[in-house]
């Protein structure tokens, strides 16, 4: 991916786009090597890195952090950046020079955010000045005590027809694409179908229009992970066992050997 036109083009030819959330410049450098479509730069990183039990703690200034460091890793893939909690939902203002602020310093191609007909007109502010905005609707962490927790969402038939609403404000407002969290496969169909943007599903099943999981998750790094990832290696365990080989080697005297030492 390019530019947001990129995303309109895969959905006109069905082609499905590959997105991973990360965080740092090795892991953004290995998604480009392995030519994923785009990058999430996303609050979870609050999680994922820094073990706070929820997104909501994330500031504006680590997410120019890590921004800067997945752009340098990946300088030829579309980045996407979340913008933080309280840092688009005040005012259009504060949201545009928020918005701005990570674009100018992070050199990425677009902004997140959560929400629907409520953020609406801030999305459609940021984008009247040039921002690109990707949407994000279902299950939104950054609400997460509003909705009691981490649960799917979209189960009752009010819940879907406010969903798909949503999504069709924001296609309105300019967003160039939506991602899809935790929500019924079924729901996830309809939203995609109703779109002339793109969809992308985290916990939404095949019918999106491109797929997101988070590098960590994906390589198996933690003990337990959510019933819709796939861990594709146990790099937990792997890595593990690595360090108590070198924790053995060096205390038998094995490392470092001749091999790994200067004359």
């Amino acid at each position: 991916m390019e530019s947001i036109n990129d995303f309109i083009k895969a959905k006109e030819k069905n082609k499905k786009i590959t997105m991973v959330s990360t965080y740092d410049y090795w892991s953004a450098r290995l998604c480009q090597m392995a030519e994923i479509d785009c990058l999430l730069v996303g609050d979870s990183v609050g999680m994922v890195v820094s073990g706070y039990e929820t997104t909501l703690p994330v500031t504006i200034d680590e997410m120019i952090y890590h921004g800067k460091a997945v752009k340098r890793g990946a300088p030829d893939t579309f980045v996407t950046v979340d913008m933080p909690f309280l840092s688009y939902q005040v005012s259009k203002e504060e949201a545009v020079k928020n918005a701005g602020r990570i674009l100018k310093e992070t050199g990425c191609n677009a902004v997140k955010i959560e929400g629907g007909e409520e953020i609406a007109e801030i999305a459609e502010k940021m984008i009247s000045v040039g921002i690109p905005v990707m949407g994000h609707l279902g299950l939104t962490p950054q609400s997460v005590h509003a909705l009691g927790g981490y649960k799917v969402q979209g189960r009752t038939e009010e819940d879907q027809k406010k969903i798909i609403k949503d999504a069709k404000i924001l296609e309105q407002a300019g967003v160039f694409a939506v991602v899809l969290e935790a929500v019924p496969t079924s729901l996830a169909k309809k939203v995609t179908e109703v779109l002339q943007i793109p969809t992308i599903g985290i916990g939404a099943g095949k019918e999106t229009d491109g797929q997101v999981l988070v590098f960590h998750d994906m390589l198996g790094f933690f003990e337990k992970s959510p019933k819709f990832v796939k861990r594709y290696m146990e790099g937990g365990s792997l890595i593990k066992k690595t360090l108590k080989e070198f924790k053995k080697d060096v205390e038998q005297g094995l490392f470092p050997s001749e091999e790994h030492s200067y004359g």
